[in-house]
């Protein structure tokens, strides 16, 4: 593997899967009717996603085998678009996390709980945020959406305590110190 180059304290706060699509393909459709179900546990599999859920083995080489949110965020949109009762699964990221800027990790290599990720992108709102959150969601999410990432090392990830370690190795280096493209 690689050196860590810096290690967070965070608390994976909240674990979803969805067996199907509501929204990705969806487009000039109805949305669709798959639950998103919270979990204590999930498996994720190197190059193939999470087990159970509607990307895993979605097509090779994907850059959405998992999602990450800011628990951070999740809680602020809650405040400042006045829905109180919103649940986090509305959003349809897999994996809810306090204390982590997830646009820092776009093109960098991360271990939660010894699973290891790479920072592939945004998970960048769509219009069909205004609908499932409220009105002003899509707006309010740009730079916030969360982060898409592939799964490079197998391993568990459960709700609870989550050491966030940036680690830097020769195939990709960690981007501490470098700047994203604007």
């Amino acid at each position: 593997m690689g050196s860590i180059v810096r290690a967070l304290d965070a608390t994976l706060s909240q674990i979803y899967i969805s067996p199907g699509h509501n929204y990705f393909g969806h487009h000039g459709k109805p949305a669709g009717e798959d639950p998103i179900v919270a979990v204590e546990s999930i498996n994720c599999v190197a190059g193939s996603g999470i087990e159970g859920d509607r990307f895993f083995d979605f097509k090779p080489d994907y850059k959405g085998q998992i999602t990450f949110f800011s628990w951070d965020d999740f809680e602020a949109i809650k405040a400042d678009l006045n829905v109180p009762a919103l649940s986090a699964g509305a959003f349809r990221r897999n994996v809810l996390l306090s204390g982590v800027d997830w646009n820092e990790l776009v093109g960098c290599r991360f271990e939660i709980q010894g699973v290891l990720f790479e920072g592939t992108g945004e998970a960048k709102p769509c219009y069909w945020m205004n609908q499932a959150i409220a009105p002003g969601a899509e707006e309010w999410l740009k730079g916030r959406g969360g982060l898409r990432a592939k799964i490079l090392r197998d391993g568990p990830l459960s709700v609870g305590p989550a050491e966030l370690k940036i680690v830097e190795s020769e195939a990709s280096p960690a981007s501490a110190g470098a700047s994203s493209p604007a």
